[in-house]
C-alpha cells in the first residue's frame, strides 16, 4: 500500500523521542521504584477553584460546538491579558487552540513549506522538528552553548541564516535549557529577522516561571509585531496540562490565514474549558508562584550538589521546569548515560539527543518532584560515576 510523504517525514519524530520515558513508565507500572524526571508534569495539582469553574461550565451546558476562532469570553480575557504588551490588540489578532502543540502545528503550516528553512536554537523541544518537517520544510539548527547559559546569540543566528530561511522559532523561557531571552537579545535577533525578512514564532508557555530574570516578548517591540506570532497556554502557568487550552497572538492577516487551517483540523475548542481558561486568566491563583519558587530552589540545589563533581557540570536555568547536565566527562554520551542510570539506579532522565544534535553530551532533568526525591536522584548520578570504569 502507498502512504503520503508526511508519514515518512514524521516516522521517527513522534513517540520514538520519548523511548526512555516510556520504558521508565512501563517499569513503574510493573511495580519498580522509579524516580521519573523525564517530563514537565508539575508536582502541584490544578487549583481546585479552576476545576470547579470547569465543572460549573459543564453543568451549565457549555458542551456544544464552539467557533473556529474561540469563545468570545475567552478572547476578551486574552485581550485584557496582552493589552499591556500589545496596546492595539483586537479579537482579530487572537486564535484559540487545544494547547500550544496544535497552535504551533497550525502556525508552521501557514508559514513554511517544502524547501523552506526554520531556524531553531539547538537543543530544542522534542516536537519542534516534527512540526517543521510535517510541512516539508527543514530545521536549521542554531547552536545554544552552555557558556552563554544557552541564550541564543545573534552572531550564531546570523551565521545560520541562508536563502532558504523563512521562520525563526523561539522559545522563552526555553525548554529544555531554562534560558530566558532578554529584551536586548530579542532586539538583536529581531533586527536580523527584519534584515532577512523572517517570521518570528515565539513559544511563551513558561512565561510565568522565571527565576529573577525579567521575561521579555517580541510582541513588546513595536517594530517586530508585524512579523511576530506568539503562543502560550494554561498548561504550565496553572498546572493544567491535561486540559489542553492554548492560544496565539499575531498579525491580523496571518491569523486570518491560520484560521482555516485550525478549522480544518479542529473547528473549535471545548466551551467549558474556555470558561475555565477565562477564569484562570482573570483570577488570582498562586500556582505559578509556588512552582516558580520550588523550581528555582531545586535548580540551585542541583547546581550546588554538582559543584564539586569532577565529571558532571551544569548551568543554572533562568526559568522553566528543567535543568541540563553535561555528562561528557563520564566518557559516555547522554543517551548511554541516561539508559544506564535507569538500569542501575531506577532514575529516569531525558537524553539530550531527544532535543537536537548540540545536546548529545547532555541529559535533561525535570524539576517537578519533591526536593528530597530530586536530591536522591542527583546523588545517584554522582555515585553512578564512582564505581564504574567507562570505555
Amino acid at each position: 500500500m502507498r502512504y503520503a510523504a508526511i508519514t515518512d517525514r514524521l516516522y521517527d519524530l513522534g513517540g520514538d523521542k520519548w523511548a526512555l520515558h516510556n520504558a521508565a513508565r512501563a517499569r513503574k507500572a510493573a511495580g519498580e521504584t522509579i524516580i521519573d524526571l523525564t517530563i514537565g508534569e508539575p508536582d502541584v495539582p490544578t487549583d481546585p477553584g479552576l476545576v470547579e469553574e470547569c465543572v460549573k461550565a459543564l453543568r451549565a451546558g457549555r458542551t456544544r460546538y464552539s467557533n473556529g476562532r474561540g469563545e468570545v469570553n475567552l478572547i476578551e480575557a486574552l485581550i485584557e491579558t496582552y493589552a499591556h504588551r500589545f496596546p492595539d490588540i483586537t479579537s482579530d489578532n487572537i486564535l484559540c487552540f487545544p494547547g500550544t502543540q496544535t497552535a504551533l502545528f497550525a502556525i508552521i503550516q501557514a508559514l513554511a513549506e517544502s524547501g523552506d528553512g526554520v531556524l531553531i536554537g539547538d537543543p530544542y523541544y522534542a516536537t519542534y522538528e516534527g512540526v517543521v518537517q510535517a510541512t516539508g520544510a527543514h530545521v536549521q539548527p542554531v547552536p545554544l552553548r552552555m557558556e552563554h547559559n544557552f541564550e541564543l546569540q545573534a552572531s550564531d543566528l546570523a551565521a545560520a541564516i541562508t536563502a532558504d530561511s523563512k521562520v525563526l522559532l523561539l522559545n522563552t523561557p526555553h525548554n529544555p535549557t531554562g534560558a530566558v531571552l532578554s529584551r536586548q537579545t530579542l532586539q538583536e535577533l529581531g533586527a536580523l529577522c527584519i534584515e532577512h525578512n523572517l517570521w518570528i514564532v515565539c513559544d511563551e508557555v513558561y512565561e510565568s516561571l522565571t527565576f529573577g530574570t525579567p521575561f521579555a516578548s517580541p510582541l513588546e517591540i513595536p517594530a517586530l509585531r508585524e512579523r511576530t506570532i506568539v503562543t502560550s497556554s494554561i498548561s504550565k502557568t496553572f498546572a493544567a496540562t491535561g486540559f489542553r487550552s492554548g492560544w496565539t497572538i499575531g498579525p491580523v492577516e496571518l491569523s486570518r490565514r491560520i484560521l482555516p487551517i485550525s478549522e480544518t483540523m479542529l473547528f473549535g475548542n471545548q466551551p467549558f474549558i474556555a470558561d475555565m481558561t477565562e477564569a484562570a486568566l482573570r483570577g488570582s491563583f498562586d500556582t505559578a508562584e509556588r512552582m516558580r519558587i520550588a523550581f528555582d530552589r531545586r535548580a540551585h540545589m542541583i547546581h550546588e550538589t554538582l559543584s564539586d563533581s569532577p565529571v558532571l557540570s551544569t548551568a543554572l536555568p533562568q526559568g522553566g521546569m528543567f535543568i541540563m547536565i553535561d555528562v561528557a566527562n563520564t566518557g559516555l554520551d547522554g543517551e548511554t548515560f541516561a539508559w544506564r542510570l535507569l538500569e542501575d539506579f531506577g532514575v529516569a532522565v531525558m537524553p539530550g539527543s531527544s532535543f537536537g544534535a548540540t545536546a548529545t553530551s547532555l541529559v535533561r532533568l525535570a524539576l517537578t518532584v519533591p526536593d528530597e526525591v530530586l536530591h536522591s536522584a542527583v546523588k545517584s548520578m554522582i555515585d553512578f560515576r564512582v564505581p564504574r570504569t567507562f570505555p
